[in-house]
């Protein structure tokens, strides 16, 4: 082998190699895009957990599963004057909160909490009760 063709053989293995490079670091830029990106959504992610958890600790008392926010107790003394049970709408109504399907779907999510606590019970499908344990 002469030395030109040696040269030629270098010259393209150096341009083939180059653009291999090339190659490379556009993909480590996207890479690096990309892991930032999902790097901050974990972040977010930690602290959108973080903040729930501590909304929910203030939301509960830790000795006593019953509602400690004014909300819940105005539902809970709603429903203590009504043993038969309540609906969301009624049970807005009683709050003299408008029964628009907004405040009754936030009332009837409190309503299921407190089930999910057995605070209430829901014997009938749309009808909350005090729980047996609470009267």
């Amino acid at each position: 082998m002469n030395l030109p063709t040696v040269l030629d053989l270098i010259a393209d293995r150096e341009t083939t190699t180059s653009q291999t490079a090339t190659r490379l670091r556009e993909q480590i830029t996207a890479l690096t895009s990309e892991l930032a990106r999902v790097e901050g959504e974990l972040a977010d992610l930690a602290t959108t957990r973080t903040t729930l958890r501590a909304l929910a600790a203030a939301e509960f008392t830790a000795d006593d599963p019953t509602i400690a926010s004014t909300p819940y107790q105005q539902i809970l003394a709603v429903l203590r004057a009504a043993p038969a049970g309540m609906r969301a709408k009624d049970i807005c109504l009683a709050l003299d909160v408008e029964p628009s399907p907004k405040h009754v779907e936030g009332t009837r999510a409190k309503l299921k909490r407190m089930v999910n606590r057995d605070v209430l019970t829901e014997n009938e499908p749309g009808v909350f009760t005090l729980s047996q344990k609470r009267t």
